[in-house]
């Protein structure tokens, strides 16, 4: 198959003027957020072995998380010699971290998409690799996506993953640098001593967009048995104390194709004992792991009850429960969990489904000219977390949620293209939403639910008394949140 390369129909165009030592890239007007600062180390006479490094540093007290561009052993760095660790070991400093996930997109418009058979595929993804394109079609992918959306709403973030020592390692770092986004190294040495060189390399994902603007995606981690870095066993020191330094640890079910199911298990139980919320969306891998190896089903069922908060589409919340009922499929996963405080039904064009013990919220969707939806659900678990952190109101952390989310869908791919503060918030002025009343009235009056019900709409007549249905006006709403996204940076608590 001929390949072409170019550029999707509504590029960024700082694609074309971006490079790993560019900074000319800054939608966030304050990309360093007052949590969390980003130096560079030299400047604190590092250990020679360390080439360049990004320093993260929490001015509120909080330790500094020193990682080498290189790749190798990140430090951690005190801000003083008498520096006292106890002060920092019960602090929540960091907003979120992200686990895991860490990849470099390529975005290229192709004539067709991979060929469905295995071997076609990766014969098809190696002839894509013999000659990597220029870096104007790179993007900061995976994980990247819901921190960048995070950074932008204010919240202080710090990416866990891993990194190669090569091109595509730097520029993701750049990226994150610009974006005022930390990072902590998950490899240690004995790993990388003990593992191929190309194994420890960047993870590159190519997302191939065909003529009729549909997606496909394939990586090295596709035609593997193991995750991609395997080779990881335990969690450092480091990445023990970004976690234990996190309100919220976000993990999605891509972390599988990188890390072991081992590890990520020993990363919920570290969250769990250090008292870091967790946020998981296990998007379409969860279908399978919940039929892959005894290890995989083990960990997705740790992540199912252990969690915090459980985002999901409605197709994903029925593979996973059998029920076809987004509310249904909500609250089974409510019995099933030990931690679980919310479960988040992502509902396409309609909006969004929030259940808890008590309480049933709903939010409509944006009305918007819908130009590519990668990162969407990215960006929805930022906005989430912001509602989560601060103690929103449930029908405002989905009514933001969507909002991100559809400010995403508004652009062309993910990474430095999610939703900028600044579409969040004229989307929130616009009111523009889908009040698809049948749609909401099917949904809530399938079941005699014992939960509270609000729903975020334009009626403006008060409460109704059907399951307890309650009506918020959406005006109401953004008058909420439009003066919160005036002051973003300012520190919130996660609920008891």
């Amino acid at each position: 198959m001929h390949l072409t390369y170019k550029p999707l129909n509504s590029p960024n165009p700082n694609y074309h003027s971006h490079g790993p030592s560019s900074h000319s890239f800054n939608s966030n007007p304050n990309p360093h957020p007052p949590g969390l600062l980003i130096l560079p180390l030299n400047l604190l006479s590092p250990p020679k072995r360390h080439r360049s490094v990004l320093f993260a540093s929490n001015n509120r007290g909080g330790s500094q998380i020193a990682v080498a561009n290189n790749g190798k052993l990140p430090v951690i760095v005190p801000p003083s010699p008498s520096y006292d660790y106890r002060r920092f070991q019960n602090a929540k400093n960091v907003d979120v971290s992200t686990l895991g996930n860490l990849c470099v997109d390529i975005v290229l418009n192709v004539p067709e998409l991979p060929p469905p058979s295995f071997h076609e595929r990766q014969a098809f993804m190696d002839r894509l690799a013999s000659s990597p394109p220029n870096k104007k079609y790179w993007e900061a992918g995976g994980n990247c996506n819901m921190a960048i959306a995070a950074a932008r709403l204010g919240l202080s973030c710090v990416s866990i993953g891993h990194v190669g020592n090569e091109i595509y390692g730097k520029f993701l770092l750049d990226v994150l640098h610009d974006e005022g986004i930390g990072m902590v190294e998950m490899s240690n040495s004995t790993d990388v001593v003990n593992s191929s060189s190309a194994s420890i390399e960047t993870l590159l994902c190519w997302v191939l967009v065909d003529p009729l603007q549909r997606h496909g995606f394939c990586s090295r981690a596709d035609f593997s048995k193991e995750p991609a870095f395997h080779w990881m066993s335990t969690l450092s020191r480091e990445v023990k104390l970004a976690i234990r330094n996190s309100k919220v640890l976000f993990c999605n079910g891509y972390g599988f194709d990188e890390l072991s199911p081992s590890l990520l298990l020993s990363a919920v139980e570290y969250a769990v004992d250090v008292g870091t919320s967790i946020f998981f969306d296990p998007g379409p891998r969860g279908k399978s792991l919940s039929t892959g190896t005894t290890e995989e089903q083990r960990a997705l069922d740790q992540f199912l009850r252990m969690s915090d908060v459980l985002l999901l589409t409605s197709d994903e919340a029925e593979s996973l429960t059998g029920l076809g009922d987004p509310i249904l499929a909500g609250e089974e996963f409510l019995k099933r969990g030990i931690r679980t405080k919310w479960v988040i039904i992502k509902m396409g064009c309609h909006g969004s489904i929030l259940i808890t013990k008590s309480h049933i919220a709903c939010a409509p969707a944006f009305k918007v000219d819908v130009i590519d939806t990668v990162g969407c659900g990215d960006s929805f678990v930022a906005a989430v977390a912001y509602g989560y952190i601060h103690n929103m109101p449930l029908v405002n952390t989905l009514m933001i949620a969507n909002a991100v989310g559809a400010a995403t869908a508004m652009g062309c791919g993910a990474g430095r293209n999610v939703a900028t503060l600044e579409n969040v918030k004229d989307l929130l002025k616009s009111s523009n939403t889908n009040q698809d009343t049948k749609f909401w009235a099917d949904v809530l009056g399938k079941n005699a639910v014992a939960q509270e019900v609000t729903c975020l709409s334009h009626i403006t007549n008060g409460n109704g008394n059907q399951n307890h249905l309650n009506h918020v006006p959406y005006e109401k709403v953004a008058s909420e949140l439009l003066p919160k996204l005036e002051h973003p940076h300012i520190p919130g608590n996660v609920p008891a």
